[in-house]
């Protein structure tokens, strides 16, 4: 017996230290095995949430673009759509990893596979932009050289010349053929490791540029004192401003000049919502990196900041805990020590949820993490789109630093959700509202969006208004066309827009 348990644990070790980081389809013996472990050791992607990494799957250019960016160090720009890659893309544009047309910026190609012969020229330029080769070797060599476009024989033979690019068992680039995971992570990694510059990926978090009034500099870490939000100083202190849309879908209304913009206008707050379905996090793990600078950039306007936990249509927030709480462990152990974040932790718990069955446990499964770490204010939703306050004043949770989420929209949450704010005893803050009806059309309804607004003053409840965008709906502050990037004039303001600026 004991021979078997022997036999039957080493062959169990031998199957879990064979696949990397548990990944299924990914073993020691695999010829991309060292390149992979390498960009997973070092946070610049993940695998699936199945178990694996799929490293025959097809990588598009944005995902191609978006790693080999991350890696080399690039800094985001605002991009010219609202895909989750644009920022990142507009940069290798700009700095000369493509041609225009080879991925235009107006996002068509944006998620078609990536061909060989391109994926090797961006990885070149982003790394090794004055490796050379010999083209009368290189071409002797490579059998398919002639299926070669000819705007890329200088970057392919300088990766051929200098190993970043091999041919196949027939001595074939295959040029026009898609890259795949596994060939990306193996090229992108040759390249990084010849520069000596490779390091763990992460975002750098710099101090303030700008002291603004009703500020981070003026107000420090915030605590709660009974149902108040309170400064450093234990003086009430109110915070006012924009949320963003998805971040999947409304970036370039998240970069640091459009969240500057806001503080110009009088906003003391941003907050960044998150999505975690709908294309968000938990399909796109790279859309973090948009929040991550998002938040910076509010950072350095003296802001500050809500990391928005945006489930919505995964409405069960216990749903997707175990990435919650791995996303939270990493915000909070980044941002632990700094005094602008807060965190919001289930946007909106819907569909059938209890407070007592699926939001408090939740809640008391992630406030321990984000409390290892971190000290800030912590923003805890209700079932029915964050409204049932009076339920989690039944049962409320037992921490320090807690404050409780309402979500209204005026056209359709009226006197009767005032009233439950009121008799609820709890610490609010409405981490989102709307001038609208709840799906972000209808109005506005100025009358009773004012309603809201004296209710808030009254009370000393902080808010982040829905949503600093263009979409085409009645809540969007911003007109389409809209370009936030030098400032937000009130022409560009919409309706609701101009009432929400109005009340900073």
């Amino acid at each position: 017996m004991k021979k078997k348990i022997f036999i039957f644990m080493t062959i169990l070790t031998m199957l879990v230290c064979s696949c990397a980081y548990g990944y299924s389809d990914v073993g020691q013996t695999d010829w991309f095995y060292g390149n992979v472990t390498e960009m997973l050791d070092m946070g610049y992607l993940a695998g699936y949430e199945d178990g694996t990494f799929r490293p025959s799957g097809i990588i598009t250019k944005a995902e191609l673009v978006s790693v080999v960016g991350r890696v080399s160090g690039l800094t985001p720009l605002s991009g010219q759509t609202n895909h989750w890659a644009a920022p990142m893309l507009q940069a290798a544009l700009n700095t000369g990893c493509y041609d225009w047309d080879e991925i235009p910026p107006t996002g068509e190609t944006f998620d078609e596979p990536i061909q060989r012969q391109l994926a090797v020229k961006i990885v070149m330029k982003a790394f090794l932009p004055d490796k050379t080769g010999d083209y009368n070797q290189v071409s002797g060599k490579v059998k398919d050289f002639s299926e070669l476009d000819g705007r890329y024989y200088d970057t392919v033979i300088a990766a051929y010349t200098n190993g970043v690019v091999f041919g196949d068992d027939n001595g074939n680039l295959n040029p026009k053929s898609n890259l795949t995971r596994a060939e990306a992570c193996a090229i992108i990694m040759r390249a990084a490791n010849m520069t000596g510059n490779t390091k763990p990926y992460e975002p750098t978090v710099t101090p303030s540029v700008q002291t603004r009034k009703g500020g981070v500099s003026e107000n420090g870490a915030l605590h709660v004192e009974g149902t108040k939000l309170m400064n450093e100083r234990g003086e009430p202190i109110v915070l006012h401003g924009m949320s963003s849309h998805g971040l999947q879908w409304y970036g370039n209304f998240a970069t640091e000049n459009a969240i500057k913009a806001t503080a110009d206008r009088g906003a003391n707050l941003f907050r960044c919502a998150m999505y975690t379905g709908e294309g968000g996090y938990i399909s796109n793990p790279s859309v973090k990196d948009m929040l991550i600078n998002a938040v910076d950039s509010a950072i350095r306007q003296d802001m500050y900041v809500i990391i928005d936990w945006h489930i919505l249509s995964d409405g069960d927030p216990m749903t997707n805990a175990d990435k919650a709480e791995e996303f939270f462990a990493e915000m909070a152990e980044r941002y632990g020590n700094n005094p602008a974040v807060l965190y919001e932790i289930c946007n909106e718990p819907n569909g059938g949820v209890s407070w007592d069955g699926n939001v408090k446990p939740y809640a008391e499964r992630i406030i321990p993490v984000i409390r290892a770490r971190s000290n800030g204010i912590i923003l805890v939703g209700s079932p029915t789109w964050s409204q049932d306050l009076h339920e989690a004043a039944k049962n409320s949770i037992d921490a320090e630093n807690i404050m409780y989420t309402c979500h209204f929209y005026a056209g359709t949450h009226t006197d009767w959700l005032r009233q439950r704010i009121a008799d609820c005893g709890l610490p609010v803050f409405v981490s989102e509202w709307g001038t609208s009806a709840a799906d972000g059309n209808g109005g506005v309804y100025l009358e009773e969006s004012q309603k809201w607004i004296d209710f808030m003053n009254e009370r000393g409840i902080s808010w982040a208004n829905w949503s600093l965008c263009d979409k085409n709906e009645s809540s969007a502050a911003l007109v389409n066309g809209a370009n936030a990037e030098d400032g937000i004039s009130d022409d560009e303001l919409t309706e609701s827009g101009k009432f929400v600026f109005g009340n900073f």
